[in-house]
C-alpha cells in the first residue's frame, strides 16, 4: 500500500475533526465557593438531625461528632486533590489521574446520583418550612410538590444564564443562614441548655451497638457537600489557594454550628420527639420549646425563611455540581459528549443542567402521593457520595505513590513512609472509615441498595456501550487513501 498514490473515485478519505477544548469562566472567589458548598452541608441539618435521631436516639450528638471527624479527613483529602488538579470533576478527576478512565467514570457516575438526590430532597423540603406562611404548602402534597418542581425549574434557568448570577444569590443567602443559626444556638444555650438533662437523656436513651453504628452511617448525610466546592475549581480564581481555604473555613463553620444545634435540640426535646414529631422540622422544634414568648414569636417565621433559604442554596448547589461534573466527564469522553455542550452565549453546560434537573424532578413525582420520603432519599444520597469519597481517598494515596513529584500547593502534612513514598494518614483513615460505612448502608438500607446498585449498573452499561461505539467508529471510518 502506497499512501502517496493519487486519490481515485470512490476512495474514502478520513479527515479528523479539530478538537476544541472549551473552558468555563474563572469568576468565583472564596465566598462563592464556600457558599455553594455550605448550601449542601448546611441544609442537611434540617432533615439529617431527625433521621439520625431515629436510629441513634440519645447518641445523636455522638453520631454527628464521629461523622464530623470523617468530614475533616475527607475535606483534607479534597483540599490536596483540588489544589493539585484544579479542574471540574472532583473525585472523578482525582481517580482519572490516579487510576485511569474506568475508575474516574465509576466515581463520577456515583457522584451524579448524590447530586441528583440533593436537588430532589432539598427542593422537596422547602415547601413544608414555608408552610408557616401558607399552611397549604405543608398540608397539600399536590401544592407542595408542585412548588418544589417550580423551584428546580427556576434554578435550572438561572444556572443556564450564568454561574456568576447564581453565586450572588448563594453568598447572600449563606450569610443570612449562618447568622440565624448562630443566633439560634446562642439563644438555645442561654434559655434551654441544661447539661444534667442532656446527659440523662443521652444515657437513658442509649442505642444498641448496631443502631449506634447505623446512626453514624446516617450522620454522614449531614456532611456530604464537599464535592460541590471541588467541582467549581475550574471556575475559581486561583483555585490552588481559594478552594483549600474555602474547605478549611467550611470545616470550622459546619462543626461549630452542627455541634451547637445537636446539643441544644436534645436538651429542648426528648430523642423520641426529635425522631417523630419534629423529624421533618427539628430546628423549628428548638424554637417551639424556647421559654420566652417574644423570642418564639420572632424565631418561628425567621426559621421558616432560614430553612427555605438554605434549602434553596442546596438545590442550586446540586445543579451546579452535577452540571460541572458532567462537563468534565464529557470533555474526557466518559459520558456522551452532548452533556458537556456549552451554551454559545452564556458559556454554561446547559444540556447537562437541563437533563439532570429533569431527572431530579422525576424523583420528586412520588411526592404527589407520599409525604415522608426523607430517610430513603437521604440514605441513597449518602450511598452515592460515600462511594465517591472512598475513591477520592484512594486516589490521593495512589497519586502520592505514582506521581510523588507533582506540585501540591496544599499538602496534607501528617504522613507515613511506605517504600520511600509519603502516604497521608488522614486519607488512609478516611478510606477505611468511608468503606466501612458504605458497606453498612448497603446491607441495612434496601431502598438505597437496589436503587443505587441499579444506577451503577446502568452507568457501566453506558460506559461499555460508548467504548464499543468508539471502537466501531474507528474501524469503519479510519480508511487511508489508496487502501482499497
Amino acid at each position: 500500500m502506497n499512501e502517496n498514490l493519487p486519490l481515485r473515485p470512490g476512495d474514502k478519505v478520513f479527515r479528523p475533526r479539530r478538537i476544541t477544548r472549551f473552558h468555563l469562566k474563572r469568576v468565583l472567589g472564596i465566598p462563592a465557593v464556600f457558599s455553594a458548598g455550605y448550601g449542601n452541608v448546611g441544609s442537611s441539618i434540617y432533615y439529617a438531625l431527625g433521621i439520625v435521631a431515629l436510629v441513634a436516639l440519645g447518641a445523636t450528638p455522638i453520631a454527628l461528632g464521629v461523622a464530623g471527624i470523617l468530614f475533616i479527613l475527607t475535606a483534607l483529602t479534597y483540599a490536596e486533590g483540588t489544589a493539585m488538579i484544579p479542574e471540574a470533576g472532583g473525585s472523578a478527576s482525582f481517580a482519572r489521574h490516579a487510576f485511569g478512565n474506568t475508575t474516574g467514570f465509576v466515581a463520577g457516575w456515583a457522584l451524579m446520583l448524590g447530586y441528583i438526590v440533593t436537588i430532589s430532597i432539598s427542593a422537596y423540603t422547602i415547601p413544608p418550612y414555608l408552610g408557616f406562611f401558607w399552611e397549604t404548602l405543608k398540608t397539600s402534597p399536590v401544592i407542595g410538590t408542585s412548588a418544589s418542581i417550580f423551584v428546580v425549574l427556576f434554578l435550572m434557568l438561572m444556572n443556564i444564564v450564568g454561574i456568576k448570577e447564581t453565586s450572588i444569590i448563594n453568598i447572600t443567602a449563606t450569610l443570612i443562614d449562618i447568622l440565624t443559626q448562630i443566633s439560634l444556638v446562642v439563644i438555645g444555650f442561654i434559655t434551654l441548655f441544661d447539661p444534667v438533662t442532656l446527659v440523662r437523656r443521652m444515657f437513658d436513651n442509649w442505642p444498641s451497638p448496631g443502631n449506634l453504628v447505623l446512626g453514624i452511617a446516617m450522620a454522614t448525610i449531614a456532611y456530604t457537600g464537599i464535592e460541590t466546592m471541588s467541582q467549581m475549581a475550574e471556575e475559581t480564581k486561583k483555585p490552588e489557594k481559594s478552594v483549600p481555604r474555602a474547605l478549611v473555613l467550611m470545616i470550622v463553620t459546619v462543626l461549630v454550628i452542627f455541634a451547637g444545634i445537636s446539643l441544644v435540640s436534645l436538651t429542648a426535646m426528648t430523642p423520641q420527639e426529635l425522631a417523630t414529631e419534629w423529624a421533618r422540622d427539628p430546628v423549628a422544634g428548638i424554637a417551639y420549646y424556647i421559654p420566652i414568648e417574644l423570642i418564639r414569636t420572632v424565631l418561628k417565621p425567621l426559621i421558616a425563611v432560614l430553612a427555605g433559604t438554605i434549602l434553596f442554596i442546596a438545590t442550586n448547589a446540586g445543579i451546579i455540581g452535577v452540571s460541572r461534573l458532567t462537563f468534565s466527564q464529557g470533555m474526557h469522553g466518559l459520558v456522551p459528549s452532548v452533556l458537556s455542550k456549552i451554551h454559545p452565549r452564556f458559556k454554561t453546560p446547559y444540556v447537562s443542567i437541563i437533563v439532570f434537573s429533569l431527572i431530579a424532578i422525576v424523583l420528586m413525582l412520588p411526592g404527589f402521593f407520599a409525604i415522608d420520603i426523607f430517610k430513603d432519599m437521604g440514605a441513597l444520597y449518602a450511598l452515592g457520595s460515600l462511594l465517591s469519597f472512598m475513591i477520592a481517598h484512594a486516589s490521593i494515596i495512589g497519586l502520592r505513590i505514582s506521581q510523588p513529584g507533582n506540585v501540591r500547593p496544599f499538602r496534607i502534612s501528617a504522613n507515613i513512609r511506605v517504600f520511600h513514598r509519603e502516604i497521608p494518614i488522614t486519607s488512609v483513615l478516611g478510606l477505611l472509615a468511608t468503606t466501612a460505612i458504605w458497606v453498612i448502608l448497603l446491607i441495612t438500607q434496601p431502598f438505597s441498595r437496589w436503587i443505587g446498585l441499579g444506577w451503577m449498573v446502568v452507568g457501566i452499561f453506558i460506559y461499555l456501550l460508548m467504548a464499543w461505539l468508539r471502537k466501531r467508529r474507528g474501524n469503519e471510518w479510519v480508511v487511508k487513501p489508496g487502501s482499497e
